[in-house]
């Protein structure tokens, strides 16, 4: 087994190489430590985020999700799917019946995931060797579920306005609930570089069941949206 620390690093991350030392430790650990949260990840997902109070910016964020009950999924986000990809937030994932226990107050920071899934922004990205057709069968159903859950998502490291560290306080993000030509453009460049068709994951989850969205949810400036 190689060491987690053999890869390039970051160049927008401050520091240089990871030194031998650490190295040397982090290969003995990967052999000797379980990483048993780790390993329980389940599922990749690629969407886009948008700041609650300032929904004009939008993120491309990578999920790897756990189950951690049949009413919660939690998820690491990361701002890409390489090695040395920066982790930039967390997200929970919570069922209605579960949702709607919530106060009123806490439903707020919720958002929902329906128009993710049948706008064909939300995709599980395809590994390779497996064949398209069964993957797409698998991320369908994987879309049948998500469709009517809420998340509530915090991002740490903003990203996408050049910060080299986590700055400021956590900033409650949400999943947009229309379409844009902004998101339009952000969509076509993600499809071209994951090598996806979002009209056709449209068109294969079109018979998908919309769930009734709670009004507490999906709360952000929508003054501000493009």
């Amino acid at each position: 087994m190689t060491s987690c620390a053999k890869h390039e690093t970051d160049p927008k991350v401050p520091g240089g190489p990871i030194p031998i030392g650490d190295s040397i430790l982090e290969t003995a650990a990967s052999i000797t430590q379980d990483f048993a949260p780790v390993k329980n990840i389940c599922a990749h997902l690629n969407a886009f985020h948008i700041y609650a109070d300032d929904p004009s910016r939008k993120i491309e964020t990578n999920h790897y999700c756990s189950h951690i009950s049949s009413d919660v999924r939690q998820c690491l986000l990361y701002d890409s799917n390489e090695p040395n990809a920066r982790l930039i937030g967390i997200e929970y994932m919570i069922t209605p019946p579960l949702y709607e226990t919530l106060p009123a107050a806490e439903r707020a920071l919720w958002h929902s995931h329906v128009f993710e899934v049948k706008s064909g922004q939300l995709i599980m990205p395809c590994p390779n060797g497996v064949p398209l057709a069964l993957w797409e069968k698998a991320e369908t159903k994987e879309m049948e579920s998500t469709i009517k859950l809420y998340g509530k998502t915090y991002h740490l490291w903003q990203v996408d306005r050049g910060d080299r560290l986590p700055m400021g306080e956590p900033k409650l993000m949400m999943a947009t609930t229309e379409g844009s030509a902004h998101l339009d453009e952000l969509m076509k460049e993600r499809d071209e570089r994951w090598g996806v068709e979002s009209a056709r994951k449209r068109e294969l989850r079109r018979g998908l069941v919309e769930p009734i969205v709670h009004p507490d949810a999906d709360q952000y400036d929508r003054s501000k949206l493009t």
